[in-house]
């Protein structure tokens, strides 16, 4: 099941704190700049995210991003068309 767009910013952050217990999350909606869009046909969003974690740490910035997909889930699926991201460790920010 699909959420509300204007919920949608929350639950992509709510799942990242729980999974990530970052420094810093941020979570944009840029849908309004792809209206119009083929993948924005559907009702799924295009969002933008900044996380920086500890969890990031060794890990190679494709390892970062799956680690990501995993923890927001179904919402990859119902929610979400695309995801830009930007994954850091402290050190990095």
């Amino acid at each position: 099941m699909s959420l509300a767009p204007a919920q949608r910013p929350q639950a992509i952050r709510a799942l990242l704190e729980e999974a990530f217990a970052p420094g810093h999350v941020d979570v944009v909606d840029e849908s309004h700049k792809h209206a119009g869009h083929a993948g924005a046909r559907d009702g799924r969003g295009h969002f933008a995210v900044v996380i920086v974690s500890d969890a990031f740490a060794g890990k190679a910035p494709l390892a970062r991003h799956r680690l990501v997909y995993a923890a927001l889930g179904d919402l990859m699926q119902t929610d979400i068309h695309a995801l830009s991201i930007q994954a850091r460790t402290p050190a990095e920010a």
